[in-house]
């Protein structure tokens, strides 16, 4: 089916905006904050964790990324205040990581800083690699004086290996999700074939595993959640060393298979004003995730 897959991403600039809306419903929580908590709110009481993205990307105005950062930290106090079991994920071009360096390291030490005193974490995530070391680098800096933060390790990425293994060799705590990575990179810095992915998402999983670090297994791919569940009972890994994360509307039924079997599992929740965008760029990069979207909205798959 992967022809009809890319037809449909084919045709995603010709489909009306509130179509668009409607595939997207399942898979964002909302434009506002209160959508988001109702959202994990229903997951906390399926036993299941959330994390919170704003939407919104690639910033070009300082004051869009401070405000980006005023809304997390609101995020943050809602969190607090409604006793939700969730943290934040961040992007740093929200932040103004395209802008300045310094200055986007700026904002999101002060979300950061808030994080920590409210008992809460943040997760940065890895996007394009234009990104890739600046991310990695603002990580790095962060970790020297919080613990409750983290980042992502994309599977499709050539260089993962060595970065994992160099966040890992200076002694201090490392927390990381580990994706198989949705953006669109050139050949030589990204595999492209999909059964070498998986090998190295289970290489670096492993990886990661052997060395003590936390890890968010982030996949929705059945047999890799069977090759997480199979290193972690080999290195008889107590269940707070690791949970599954799976992105909010997608495959439930697998979701519920992993929360029933008595694993951590954290969900991504969503939501803000960007939703078109950010709902065009998730299909467009990941026709799998569209035709599944097209499928459940036509109910020819089972939700």
């Amino acid at each position: 089916m992967d022809w009809l897959n890319r037809l449909i991403v084919t045709a995603l600039p010709l489909v009306p905006k509130p179509l668009v809306r409607r595939f997207s419903s399942r898979y964002i929580a909302g434009d506002k904050i209160e959508d988001a908590v109702r959202t994990v709110r229903d997951l906390n009481q399926r036993g299941m964790m959330a994390t919170l993205d704003i939407l919104g990307e690639f910033i070009t105005l300082r004051e869009e990324a401070t405000a980006t950062a005023d809304e997390y930290l609101q995020a943050l106090e809602t969190i607090a205040r409604e006793k939700l079991d969730s943290n934040i994920s961040i992007k740093l071009t929200a932040f103004g990581l395209k802008l300045d360096f310094n200055f986007c390291f700026d904002n999101v030490r002060r979300v950061m800083a808030r994080a920590q005193e409210l008992g809460n974490f943040v997760r940065i995530d890895m996007e394009d690699s234009s990104c890739t070391s600046d991310t990695l680098r603002i990580y790095d800096l962060l970790r020297r004086d919080f613990k409750n933060t983290g980042t992502v390790m994309q599977a499709y990425m050539r260089r993962a290996i060595l970065d994992i293994r160099q966040l890992m060799a200076n002694g201090r705590p490392t927390n990381l999700r580990l994706c198989k990575g949705i953006y669109v990179e050139p050949r030589k810095f990204a595999y492209k074939n999909r059964e070498l992915i998986n090998k190295n998402f289970t290489f670096l999983l492993n990886e990661i595993l052997r060395h003590g670090a936390y890890v968010g297994i982030a996949t929705h791919d059945e047999r890799l959640v069977w090759d997480g569940v199979r290193l972690v009972d080999e290195l008889k890994l107590p269940k707070t060393a690791y949970e599954f994360q799976m992105l909010l509307g997608v495959d439930e039924e697998l979701r519920d298979f992993i929360v029933n079997s008595g694993h951590r599992l954290r969900v991504y929740v969503p939501y803000g004003k960007q939703w078109y965008a950010y709902s065009v760029r998730r299909l467009q990069e990941n026709p799998q995730i569209a035709g599944y979207v097209v499928q459940n909205f036509l109910g020819l798959k089972s939700s």
